[in-house]
């Protein structure tokens, strides 16, 4: 067993099998989590459930989180009963949230001011990356506490790199998402276009999937759209947020990008007809109704 003691916060479809994965590697883990039902599984694996952010803190040498929006990490990490105020200085606190880069700087501020150490450091790669551990894995941070905690990173995922200091793991993660944006709306558009052509979507997909059109998202959420599975590997929901967060810092660099307002558009309809909750391979379902099928 490690002598490194995990702290983890958030244990939801992608926390539980990031934390998981640790758990099997032999670090001891204390969990938390606003429901504490979702950390069951966790805790049939050996992890200690905690009844605050602070509790976890309090007994951990690096604090993990990964929850839902940037008003979340705020509270978990800076706020009164929060990982900064509580953990033990040379802690580390590790952000894992797709959240916003300028609170991710004032993490990082926050921590050192506290003795702590704090890296940003935004995931891709759904929930099946998750589960297999072959997630990307974007950091922001000095280089040293990088490679304090990279032993870790590597538990969770194949391709993990330093992008460049405090928030530039969440601007690296912000130029992923607008790159899923667009090809969202390319996979869904060419799959409708198969099916009203009367082709059958897997052999489809096996075809353009190996050629020059081929993509993660085409190759794995194209597989759930053609089985009907909706079932988020990432919420429209947050996603909807992280479109959100690089529209205003790209409005901030005075940049235009057209392309992925109008991405978030059509994901906000799907909000609009209550399909927030699904993944985000549910935008079929929203050009599907456009088309009448």
């Amino acid at each position: 067993m490690s002598d490194i003691r995990v702290g983890w916060i958030g244990t939801g479809v992608m926390g539980r099998s990031m934390c998981g994965h640790l758990l099997k590697a032999g670090y001891p883990a204390r969990v938390y989590n606003r429901s504490r039902a979702k950390a069951k599984a966790l805790a049939a694996q050996g992890a200690v459930v905690c009844s605050s952010p602070a509790e976890v803190a309090r007994e951990s040498d690096v604090i993990f989180s990964i929850v839902g929006f940037p008003r979340d990490v705020e509270e978990v990490l800076l706020g009164p009963d929060g990982v900064v105020q509580a953990a033990a200085p040379g802690s580390v606190v590790v952000d894992m949230t797709t959240s916003e880069p300028s609170l991710a700087i004032r993490v990082h501020a926050e921590a050192g001011k506290r003795g702590l150490a704090a890296l940003d450091a935004p995931v891709s790669g759904g929930d099946l990356g998750a589960r297999e551990a072959t997630l990307a894995i974007m950091v922001g941070g000095e280089p040293e506490v990088f490679e304090r905690v990279r032993p870790l990173f590597e538990r969770m995922g194949g391709n993990v790199r330093l992008m460049g200091g405090p928030g530039a793991g969440q601007h690296t993660k912000m130029s992923n998402q607008i790159l899923i944006a667009g090809t969202m709306i390319g996979v869904v558009e060419s799959l409708l276009y198969a099916r009203k052509a009367g082709l059958p979507l897997d052999p489809v997909i096996d075809v353009i999937g190996s050629g020059a059109a081929g993509s993660w998202s085409i190759n794995n959420l194209g597989r759930r759209i053609a089985k009907g599975d909706f079932d988020p590997g990432f919420f429209i929901k947050h996603f909807v947020k992280d479109m959100g967060i690089a529209l205003a810092e790209a409005r901030a660099m005075n940049l235009s990008l057209p392309g992925l307002a109008l991405a978030q558009q059509f994901y906000v309809s799907a909000q609009a007809l209550g399909l927030e909750n699904l993944g985000t391979q549910g935008l079929y379902k929203v050009l599907e109704r456009m088309n009448g099928f």
